[in-house]
């Protein structure tokens, strides 16, 4: 059974071209999408202050930079994408699980980037003409499936472009990729001065104060900050997929740390002080931005801005939603699934999940979605890191990575210790995620198991990874760490 396609081989010397900037502007382009911004703004919607909001998005990034790196190393030594490297410590077909694990939340961010896309959409063709918004507005219809038939419609349309150039390819849009981010920070810019000057300044702006009541805030805060963790997570794993391509560790790692926290947190910044600022402007307050620029009125900024935000979020849903689970379902079976089929795949998914109903409230997308799958793909983290860096010292066998019957078959290709550290990891925060996913399950959950689920990510990290560790050196070594292969030029058994 062959194990490598050319999506899937080590990245050879000649293509190990990417830089510090390179990884820099990865960086911003991925952070800076409406998804921060509304990840910002729904801190402020679920009651913290601004500077609250604003602390707990710094120190979540600040914290996820460093599995990144780590995750990163491998891909850089190496030149192996992130299912590969799956295999060094859940076995050669094991390592399917975390692979689909992880493509499985790239499915629902796709719909979620999609269904943002296609609200603009949307948006946009009520602006241009008006009298389609009554016709295509139905009660009934939006009581059976959560959104209006005209909501349902941009979704669509954005989806058919999206599947466009996941048939043709990416490089297809290459341009915009160079535009999407920029243009996503000058309307950032845009709707900031537009708050400061309607609201009266920074003063009120920023004058709402926290309306968590005292005492309470780590209730509030705890799950906050899983959620600033949980919503790259996701990258946290898969970043091997970017990082095969780099030059040296130096301009993976210091690229990624000049990128990501910064980008993150400025971009925030915009999210929360304009959404701090609608109350004082409209009297209620407006988390989604899409939802704030179609209060804001006027044709030529409607057209402007709504233009701008699909064409952003089409590249950004492409660019980090798109390449991970395509390698992640290639790995299932390289040889008949490739790339752009796991990219059909992955967007197939993305709709039939009903991703407007991700990010339905604030607290549904922060408590529900954000931490509920950190609760998955912390322990993952977790066993990665503690195989390749505690037991096998960054050592790996890349020919033993393509085949049967190496170092990484384990029993019948799976890792099982790896399995079992992956199960408890995510069994223990499972009760919580049902009390805050299933509100009549509440009271049924202990308080102490709903508290764990507040922390998910960093639980599920820590219990798995000192399980793993454990289950390895009790016995038999799960696999004695290999000589490195070199880390250019490697050519895997085929």
């Amino acid at each position: 059974m062959s194990l490598i396609n050319d999506d899937l081989a080590p990245t050879p010397e000649a293509a190990r071209t990417w830089k510090l900037g390179h990884f820099a502007a990865l960086w911003i382009g991925m952070a800076v999408c409406i998804p921060t911004y509304t990840m910002a703004s729904g801190l402020i919607d679920q009651g913290m202050s601004w500077q609250q909001a604003l602390a707990c998005v710094a120190l979540g990034n600040v914290i996820v930079l460093l599995p990144m790196i780590l995750n990163a190393h491998a891909g850089t030594r190496y030149g192996i994408p992130f299912p590969v490297f799956a295999r060094a410590s859940f076995g050669v077909t094991g390592a399917n699980v975390p692979a689909v694990l992880r493509a499985l939340v790239a499915c629902g961010w796709f719909g979620i980037q999609t269904w943002l896309g296609g609200q603009a959409l949307w948006q946009l063709l009520v602006a241009l003409a008006p009298s389609v918004e009554a016709p295509l507005t139905s009660a009934a219809f939006k009581g059976a499936i959560g959104i209006q038939p005209g909501e349902l419609l941009g979704f669509a349309v954005f989806w058919l472009i999206n599947l466009y150039f996941i048939l043709k390819g990416t490089e297809s849009i290459k341009f915009l990729e160079t535009w999407a981010a920029p243009f996503l920070i000058v309307m950032g810019l845009v709707l900031l001065g537009w708050a400061y000057a309607r609201a009266g300044g920074f003063g009120p702006m920023l004058s709402q104060p926290s309306k968590i009541p005292e005492g309470q805030l780590l209730s509030v805060f705890a799950p906050g900050l899983t959620a600033m963790v949980g919503f790259w997570a996701t990258l946290s794993l898969n970043i091997p997929d970017f990082t095969r391509y780099a030059r040296s560790q130096r301009d993976q790692a210091l690229g990624q740390a000049l990128g990501l926290p910064a980008t993150m947190v400025l971009f925030s910044f915009i999210g929360v002080a304009v959404t701090s600022a609608t109350p004082v402007i409209f009297g209620e307050l407006i988390w989604d931005p899409v939802k704030l620029l179609a209060r804001i009125g006027g044709a030529f900024i409607m057209v402007l801005a709504m233009v701008g935000l699909s064409v952003a979020t089409l590249s950004t849903n492409l660019a980090a939603n798109v390449v991970s689970p395509a390698n992640d379902f290639s790995n299932l079976a390289p040889h008949r699934i490739s790339a752009r089929a796991g990219g059909v795949i992955t967007a197939v998914l993305g709709a039939v999940i009903l991703p407007w109903k991700l990010i339905e409230s604030s607290k549904g997308y922060i408590f529900t979605w954000l931490v509920g799958y950190s609760a998955l793909l912390g322990p993952i983290g977790g066993i990665m890191i503690a195989d390749y860096f505690l037991l096998r010292r960054t050592r790996l066998e890349v020919d033993d990575l393509y085949r049967r019957g190496g170092a990484y078959e384990y029993q019948g290709g799976v890792n099982w210790r790896a399995m079992a550290a992956l199960a408890i990891g995510v069994l223990i925060n499972l009760p919580g995620f049902l009390a805050e996913a299933v509100p009549s399950m509440k009271d049924g959950v202990p308080e102490v198991l709903r508290s764990i689920y507040t922390y998910a990510w960093f639980v599920g990290f820590f219990v798995s990874g000192g399980l793993y560790v454990l289950f390895s050196l009790v016995g038999r070594p799960a696999a004695a760490p290999a000589a490195a292969t070199p880390a250019r030029g490697a050519s895997p058994a085929r």
